[in-house]
């Protein structure tokens, strides 16, 4: 019941934030500690009853919370039927792994998915080496390799422009770019990977949320289909997520769907969902697959989008409230100085 409390304190500090990434996981360990009192242990006063009763209510708050990243939850983004065309844009987004060395196996995991765009985080010079492989299909190329594991490299089939940013840190990239979808319509591309709120990279999740939120700020004034994609180092269902998609109006193709958890791909009972893709409502889905791991610890995610703008009068559009925009105001606008 502490780790469902602990999330509760707007604090930026790792210690606060790390509690809301194992919703699932305490779901089941919950689900074993309510049965196992039932069963093996009924309480036979009080203090029992008072445990009892908090693990109850503490269950019914966790599936409240889970359910709508289960399919009997409604669908933000609607489903589309039709067969893939010149409306489709399918996007491939994987954190390799720095230090993988099985770059092999993602020639096999583009060739079998297909995308019309990719995008590759923790790429360094030799990664960026390595897909050269790739270039002569996917002509189109937006590169920042790095060796502090927040290197970014984006291809793209289809025709593409933008440039690397660097938003809040001077080492963590970002990519803004807009691609051409067949049917000539443009499409703007947001391409994130903030460091997660961990003693090793950042003790304070101020930058990550100062990041992502600018970008949610970005893409509600944007007047084309917007797409935001990377890996946020957060969980779909945050705090500081849940704020992006209102503030942003972007959609989750997850909820209604699964959790699709993309880390860690080395631990099955530590799995989240932090590698991302959301868009405008003016698309509908195709599909979303995650796909192997191919030796890194994420696993790479596939979606296939439809730019549909009839679509939008079905989506479920997140909006935020006056009080939810004035706190991402006041994220955003902490000066760097102070982070």
């Amino acid at each position: 019941m502490f780790s469902t409390i602990v999330p509760f304190i707007r604090h930026d500090y790792w210690v606060f934030r790390v509690f809301e990434y194992p919703r699932l996981q305490k779901l089941v360990l919950n689900i074993i500690l309510f049965l196992g009192t039932l069963l093996m242990a009924f309480p036979k006063d009080v203090p029992g009853y008072v445990v009892l009763i908090g693990l109850a209510i503490n269950l019914i708050y966790l599936c409240y919370l889970v359910f709508p990243y289960t399919p009997l939850a409604k669908k933000q983004i609607i489903t589309t039927k039709s067969p893939s065309g010149p409306s489709n844009l399918k996007i491939l987004i994987a954190n390799v792994y720095q230090e993988n060395r099985q770059s092999h196996q993602y020639y096999k995991l583009i060739e079998q998915c297909d995308p019309d765009v990719i995008l590759l985080v923790e790429t360094n010079l030799w990664w960026q080496n390595q897909m050269e492989a790739i270039e002569q299909k996917y002509p189109y190329q937006l590169k920042a390799p790095l060796e502090n594991t927040y290197g970014m490299v984006l291809y793209s089939r289809l025709p593409l422009s933008g440039e690397v940013k660097f938003l809040v840190e001077q080492d963590i990239p970002s990519i803004e770019a807009e691609v051409i979808l067949p049917i000539g319509q443009p499409v703007k591309l947001y391409c994130l990977h903030p460091q997660p709120p961990v003693p090793q990279e950042n003790p304070r999740s101020t930058e990550r949320d100062k990041e992502i939120l600018m970008i949610a700020k970005e893409a509600k004034n944007c007047q084309l289909p917007v797409i935001v994609m990377g890996d946020l180092n957060d969980v779909a269902w945050s705090y500081t997520t849940d704020l992006f998609g209102k503030i942003s109006g972007l959609l989750d193709p997850r909820r209604g769907r699964g959790f699709f958890n993309s880390f860690n791909a080395k631990y099955f009972f530590l799995r989240f969902p932090l590698d991302h893709i959301f868009c405008s409502g003016d698309f509908s889905l195709k599909s979303i697959n995650r796909l192997s791991s191919c030796g890194s610890d994420h696993y790479p995610m596939c979606v296939n989008l439809e730019y549909a703008p009839q679509a939008e009068k079905k989506n479920e559009i997140p909006v935020a409230t006056q009080e939810e925009r004035a706190l991402a105001e006041q994220k955003i606008n902490t000066p760097t100085d102070q982070l």
